[in-house]
């Protein structure tokens, strides 16, 4: 049976993919590694959407995976962003993540093409018995439109022992109260957006899969470690001093604000991306600038 025991626990940054003039910089991702680690971060979870997976080949996104892998060095677990709207596609890339060394695999519910909830218990049952590493799921229903039911997250609990977390960026706090709610202590829970940390946490989530701690890992990971000792008056102390910053880094599509201000902070030389994304507007530099300006 599945507990927390299993899952995750603590401050996870959804990694950046460095680059410059849209070429991946891997010394640069190095560096990144590094700098989270002496930042006290809990885990790292390269080639999610915050890695720009979708504009990422194949060979790419397992080739930052491996990167990522060999630099932690077993210090901290590597959360690989596994995750497709191909079952097909997803199953490749577990396997793929699994034999390049990550610790676990971060599955996505599938985007665009709109699943059944017995569609979605199909593709996550065929993902979990294509490896032994643990399986966090990853519900964003703005993004991918659907959203698991209650009833499909207990039944894949009760299905696949190696499910273990579960990544909520769905916006209500109440969620994660329904899923303490129905399966107790044998699922965790990670917050996935940096504003509702706190707030999740509070009800009895374990931590975060960040974006903000790209730029400040020392200060996310205080923030969750206050939090889970129990100490939430400092912990909302961290997040209110925090807060313009999580707000303001989805001024534009993410990573592109965050990218930006981790260039202003001289971690990374370029802010490039990809297209369909592209660099900052000058309105929105303009008030991410503000808000950096305070951050002490």
């Amino acid at each position: 049976m599945n507990t927390q025991q299993n899952s995750f626990k603590g401050a996870f940054t959804a990694l950046v993919t460095p680059m410059v003039d849209g070429r991946i910089a891997y010394d640069e991702l190095d560096a990144l590694v590094e700098r989270q680690i002496e930042g006290g971060i809990d885990g790292l979870v390269p080639v999610g959407t915050t890695g720009e997976s979708p504009t990422l080949g194949f060979a790419e996104h397992i080739e930052v995976v491996k990167r990522v892998v060999k630099k932690v060095n077993g210090r901290v677990p590597v959360i690989a962003g596994a995750g497709a709207n191909s079952t097909e596609e997803a199953l490749h890339l577990t396997r793929e993540a699994d034999n390049a060394g990550a610790d676990a695999l971060l599955h996505v519910t599938p985007y665009y093409n709109k699943p059944s909830q017995e569609g979605m218990f199909r593709h996550f049952g065929a993902v979990a018995q294509a490896t032994k590493k643990p399986i966090v799921l990853y519900s964003i229903p703005g993004r991918a439109v659907v959203e698991m039911t209650i009833p499909t997250l207990v039944r894949l609990v009760d299905s696949f022992a190696n499910i273990t977390t579960i990544k909520e960026s769905g916006g209500k706090v109440f969620r994660a109260s329904q899923i303490i709610d129905a399966l107790g202590d044998r699922l965790g829970i990670l917050s996935g957006e940096d504003e509702h940390t706190i707030p999740y946490m509070s009800v009895g989530a374990q931590g975060v899969i960040s974006v903000a701690s790209n730029l400040v890992p020392d200060k996310v990971s205080e923030m969750v470690h206050a939090a889970l000792k129990g100490d939430f008056v400092a912990a909302q102390a961290m997040h209110k001093k925090l807060y313009p910053l999580f707000r303001d880094l989805f001024v534009e599509p993410n990573p592109v604000p965050c990218k930006y201000a981790m260039m202003k902070h001289g971690i990374l030389t370029s802010d490039s991306v990809r297209l369909p994304l592209s660099e900052m507007q000058p309105a929105s530099r303009a008030v991410l600038d503000a808000t950096l300006a305070k951050l002490a």
